[in-house]
C-alpha cells in the first residue's frame, strides 16, 4: 500500500500543511496504516472528491481489499477509522492545542472537515498599581510588623488551596481511573475491541464432533469443513444459517454490560466484534477482551502457549470438558472439570487471563469458562470490588507502581439454573 506522491498544489496548502504536522507526531509514526488513511482521506476531500470516500472505495484503495469485498462482513475500514478520529482528538487535546485549523472526521462518515477556531488567549497580566510618593520612614506601632502577618497569611491560604487542589485531582482520579485489571485494556486514548465468542461456530463443531481450530475457522471453505456429511434438505438449511450468522450468548451480554459498567467507559471506547469478525492484522493496534474460550472463541488459541490453565476436551459434544493445570504447585489438581451439561447444578470453572499482544502495542484480557455460567461468573468477579481485591492479594500485588502484572487466574463457580454464584479463586499464575 502506498500513497501518491504530493502534489504541488497542496505544499502550500494549510490544510495539508496541518496533515503532515499530524502524521510526524510520534503516535501516528507508529502507526503506517493511520497514516496513510489521513492523508488519503485528506487528498480526496481536498481536491473535491469527497463523493469517492466511502467505505468500499477506502478498502479497495487503501487496505488493499477486493473489489467484491463486502463492507458488512469485513469492518475493518469502520474500525480505522474509529481509530484515527481517537488519534486526532488525542493530537488536538496535546500537541495540537494551539492550533488555529483543526481537522475532524464526524461519526458515521469518511469526509474529514477542517475548520478554524479561536486561538487560546493568554490570561490578563495583573495589574500593577501606581507608585505612591515616597513618604518619610515612620516606624510601625510596637509588636506590630504588618509585612510579616500578610506573608503568614497568604501562606497559610497557599497551603490549604494546595491542599484541596490535591484531593480534586485524587478524587477526579478515582471517578475516571477503571479499577484495576480493567484499567490494562481501558483507556481515554485506545480504543477497547471487545470479541464475543461465535456461537454458530460451537454448535457446527458438536454437529460434526470435530474439534475445529484457527486456522480452518479462518479458511475460505469454513462452510463446508464443517458440512456433516449425508444431511436431509432440514439439515442442510440449518447448517447453511449457522454457518452465515453470527449468534452469542446471554452470557456474553451480561459480561458485556458488568465490565463495561465496572470501568465506567464511555461508548465510543468500545467497539463490539464477533470473533467472525475480527482478522489477525487487526490487533496490532488497540486493546482487547476476548469472551469465550477455543471452543466458541477460537482466536483465544492464539495464547494458550503462554497459559498455564488449558481447555481440554475429548469427543466435541460428548466428553466433558476441563481445565488442564499444566504444572500443578502444591494443594492443586491436575485437571479440574466442568459441570455436565450446562444449565444443570454443579461447579463450572473459568480462567481470567491478562497477556501483552506480540507484535501489537495494546494488551488482552480473556475469559473463557467451560460453560456459560464460568464465563458469565468470570466478567461478573471483575466487575466486583471485592473479588478485585482478593485477585490483588492472591497475586501478591502490593501496590500500583505503574507497571502492567500479566497474570492468570483459575475461579470456580457454583452454578444452579444456568446462573453463576459463589464464585472463589483456586489459583493463580504470574505470566512473566
Amino acid at each position: 500500500m502506498s500513497i501518491k506522491p504530493v502534489e504541488n498544489d497542496l505544499k502550500t496548502d494549510e490544510r495539508w500543511l496541518l496533515i503532515e504536522r499530524i502524521v510526524s507526531t510520534v503516535p501516528f509514526q507508529k502507526s503506517v496504516r493511520l497514516r496513510e488513511l489521513l492523508r488519503y482521506l485528506a487528498d480526496r476531500s481536498i481536491h473535491g472528491h469527497a463523493a469517492e470516500l466511502t467505505e468500499h472505495h477506502i478498502g479497495s484503495a487503501i487496505f488493499g481489499k477486493p473489489r467484491d469485498y463486502s463492507p458488512v462482513e469485513d469492518s475493518s475500514v469502520r474500525v480505522q477509522v474509529r481509530q484515527l478520529r481517537l488519534k486526532l482528538h488525542e493530537y488536538f487535546d496535546g500537541e495540537g492545542r494551539d492550533e488555529v485549523l483543526i481537522v475532524e472526521i464526524p461519526k458515521g462518515a469518511y469526509t474529514p472537515i477542517f475548520r478554524h477556531v479561536q486561538p487560546s488567549l493568554p490570561p490578563p497580566l495583573p495589574t500593577i498599581p501606581p507608585v505612591e510618593p515616597r513618604q518619610p520612614f515612620q516606624t510601625p506601632p510596637r509588636g506590630m510588623n504588618r509585612p510579616l502577618v500578610s506573608w503568614a497569611v497568604s501562606a497559610i491560604l497557599a497551603v490549604v488551596c494546595l491542599v484541596l487542589w490535591h484531593k480534586m485531582i485524587v478524587i477526579q482520579r478515582a471517578v475516571n481511573n477503571p479499577p484495576w485489571p480493567l484499567s490494562e485494556v481501558f483507556s481515554n486514548t485506545t480504543q477497547t475491541h471487545v470479541v464475543l465468542a461465535d456461537v454458530s461456530y460451537g454448535m457446527l463443531r458438536i454437529m460434526e464432533a470435530k474439534p475445529g481450530s484457527l486456522e480452518e475457522y479462518l479458511s475460505p471453505d469454513f462452510d463446508e469443513t464443517f458440512m456433516p456429511h449425508d444431511m436431509s434438505e432440514r439439515e442442510q438449511r440449518l447448517v447453511h444459517y449457522l454457518s452465515n450468522s453470527l449468534l452469542t450468548s446471554y452470557a456474553d451480554a451480561v459480561v458485556v454490560n458488568a465490565i463495561s459498567s465496572a470501568a465506567r467507559a464511555k461508548t465510543d471506547q468500545i467497539l463490539l466484534r464477533s470473533a467472525r469478525d475480527l482478522h489477525s492484522r487487526d490487533m496490532q493496534e488497540g486493546n482487547y477482551i476476548f469472551v469465550g474460550s477455543t471452543g466458541s472463541n477460537p482466536w483465544v488459541s492464539l495464547f494458550q502457549s503462554k497459559l498455564n490453565f488449558i481447555e481440554g476436551e475429548g469427543i466435541v459434544g460428548q466428553s466433558v470438558k476441563y481445565f488442564e493445570n499444566k504444572h500443578p504447585l502444591a494443594g492443586e489438581s491436575g485437571t479440574y472439570q466442568e459441570l455436565q451439561p450446562t444449565g444443570s447444578a454443579g461447579d463450572d470453572y473459568a480462567t481470567i487471563a491478562l497477556l501483552p499482544i506480540e507484535g501489537g502495542s495494546g494488551r488482552v484480557l480473556i475469559l473463557q469458562g467451560l460453560h456459560e455460567e464460568g464465563t458469565e461468573a468470570a466478567g461478573l468477579f471483575l466487575a466486583d470490588a471485592n473479588d478485585r481485591l482478593l485477585l490483588k492479594k492472591a497475586l501478591g500485588i502490593q501496590r500500583d507502581d505503574g507497571r502492567p502484572v500479566y497474570f492468570e487466574a483459575l475461579i470456580r463457580t457454583r452454578a444452579v439454573g444456568g446462573a453463576s454464584s459463589d464464585t472463589t479463586i483456586v489459583a493463580t499464575r504470574i505470566i512473566h
